[in-house]
């Protein structure tokens, strides 16, 4: 077989059925050999679209997502994307094109050392230069990608590689790896001293993060929280990990999380983190984060342990095999101080467990969602992009299973919404899959929909368009006299773009008019945009300062407790 030959034979082998990508001079070879496939291919509109929807069809399935590309600016439109999936542990195997072997370092056309490029930002690359090499190592990209920690791996292969002719062996083709081996597991000692702080602690929280998803252990972390009568914190791609109505769910922590869960973790004399990483945006100031809880972590990454945070007892090890063996041991408490003093924190702000918020006349982005999850009944995947929407969706769509929540969290990728929802899509295609996006994100990789178009997905656009790059306007009003230099912003007409694009579309801007036209979209067989035109200068509360303490958080203030949401 031909090397371009052997990609497609190689990735059927893993159980590939759809890759993202775009043509180009490079790749040429492998597309010509994709008549002979099986593979479906999915014509993007910008490779920085292919990766993201190759994360969004890893994030949904929890499989390995491809994306494919040319060399030079092919590449290179594909690092955003690749650092995207980095930071969230997505796996994902990006294939590129390169100029041939003997053109390598002469400044070639289209030559760039996309290797040197994404070093940084991948869990592992590589450059093949003949054809023999090709199978091997996509079977080895392909367990890096998924084994351990997940994360994105990139493949290089020279254009003389793709058209050369080699034997093709899988069977012999095996990975061999010696010196990674992501498997660890922790000592009978260290499950010893974990089991002693939680039978001793008498206010714990348990904080749920990423890795729950990532290793299949929602039933064991359920589990550990009823057996342990211990209540749970979630971070934003923790959000689904635990059904958000059960009892011992306090909600989202954090930097727009909910006060009483950020006062919960402050008071807590143990945390049980459980695939996390103690991200900036969830600590606040490190000095003063949780000082009078012992913490344990478990985590896969050994990297990870006491990079942010210091524990006192650490179990490396992947989560849902870590809980297996942890479970039979732990004990029950009642807790009813701890859980009567939480009660007390939360308080009244309850009012965002209601059905109705208030009106007021004016149409706020919450009344958007909230509204988007009671027709859905919170049982659709939602897709957001980065900034205020992001933050109103954790808060105002009650997530009840895994997966359903698929957002940018530790790179924070404006544009990533659009794209990973098609991956989504595709990867769930039975699913109802909506994209919330604000009017700045959604114009960065909007030709995009000529994707959906393209392959008939059934896809459900909400725009929150307030004209503004809201989160970045927020913090200049709060930190910068409100000196709103480059946030407002200029859109389109929205409902004119869809329909240059053939997708139904309405304009909203009345609250009134929200339920009907969600009603609209969800009824309707193929992609749909919704603009919804909302106040333009509200802000997500509440908010803590970047490296503030957790108790300094900025709340609602109260003339507009009564119009908006709740603090």
């Amino acid at each position: 077989m031909t090397g371009a030959e052997i990609i497609w034979k190689s990735l059927e082998h893993e159980g590939v059925t759809t890759v993202f990508g775009y043509p180009g001079g490079a790749i040429l070879p492998t597309y010509d050999a994709l008549k002979s496939s099986s593979i479906h291919h999915v014509l993007v509109r910008h490779e920085q679209g292919a990766t993201h929807m190759a994360d969004g069809y890893a994030r949904a399935s929890g499989k390995v997502g491809v994306a494919i590309a040319t060399s030079g600016p092919g590449a290179t439109n594909m690092v955003t994307g690749i650092a995207t999936a980095m930071m969230d542990s997505s796996p994902i195997v990006c294939i590129t094109g390169q100029v041939g072997s003997k053109l390598i370092g002469s400044d070639a056309f289209q030559e760039t050392d996309i290797t040197g490029v994404t070093l940084p930002v991948t869990k592992h690359n590589y450059l093949v230069t003949h054809p023999s090499e090709i199978a091997r190592t996509i079977r080895e990209a392909f367990y890096i990608a998924k084994s351990g920690r997940p994360g994105p791996v990139l493949i290089d292969v020279t254009k003389d590689a793709q058209q050369g002719l080699c034997e093709f062996e899988w069977d012999a083709a095996r990975p061999q790896l010696p010196g990674y081996r992501p498997d660890l597991s922790p000592s009978l000692d260290e499950f010893e001293d974990a089991l002693e702080l939680i039978h001793n602690a008498k206010r714990p929280l348990i904080l749920a993060g990423h890795g729950i998803m990532i290793s299949g252990a929602m039933r064991e972390v359920l589990e550990l929280a009823e057996r342990g009568n211990i209540p749970v914190a979630v971070t934003l791609l923790g959000i689904g990990s635990l059904p958000a109505s059960h009892p011992l769910n306090l909600g989202m922590m954090g930097m727009h999380g909910e006060a009483w869960v950020n006062h919960a973790i402050q008071e807590a004399d143990l945390l049980i983190a459980l695939g996390m990483r103690f991200d900036d945006r969830v600590t606040g100031n490190l000095a003063s984060y949780a000082q009078n809880a012992k913490k344990i972590h478990v985590e896969i990454d050994p990297a990870e342990i006491n990079k942010i945070v210091k524990v006192d007892v650490a179990l490396v090890g992947d989560l849902a095999c870590v809980l297996r063996d942890l479970l039979p041991r732990v004990e029950y408490r009642a807790r009813e101080d701890w859980f009567s003093l939480i009660h007390e924190y939360k308080g009244d702000a309850a009012v965002r467990d209601i059905q109705n918020l208030p009106d007021n006349g004016h149409l706020y982005a919450a009344h958007v969602i909230n509204d988007i999850w009671r027709e859905t009944q919170g049982r659709a995947v939602v897709v957001t992009d980065v900034g205020q929407h992001q933050m109103w969706e954790a808060q105002y769509y009650k997530h009840e299973g895994p997966r359903s929540l698929i957002t940018s969290g530790g790179l924070g990728t404006m544009g990533f919404a659009l794209p990973a929802a098609i991956g989504a899509k595709m990867a769930k295609p039975g699913a109802e899959v909506w994209v919330v996006v604000g009017d700045g994100g959604f114009q960065m990789t909007m030709p995009e929909l000529a994707t959906m178009v393209q392959e008939k997905l059934d896809v459900k656009i909400a725009i929150i368009n307030n004209g503004f790059l809201g989160m970045v306007r927020q913090w200049q009003e709060f930190f910068y006299d409100k000196n709103y230099q480059s946030t407002p912003l200029l859109s389109p007409d929205f409902c004119k773009i869809a329909d240059a694009y053939g997708v139904l579309s309405e304009a909203v801007s009345r609250r009134e008019d929200v339920v009907s036209a969600v009603g609209t979209a969800r009824h309707h067989l193929g992609p749909v945009l919704l603009d919804f035109h909302v106040e333009q200068e509200d802000s997500v509360y509440p908010m803590v300062p970047a490296g503030a303490d957790l108790r300094g958080m900025i709340l609602r203030p109260s003339p507009i407790v009564e119009t908006a949401q709740d603090a």
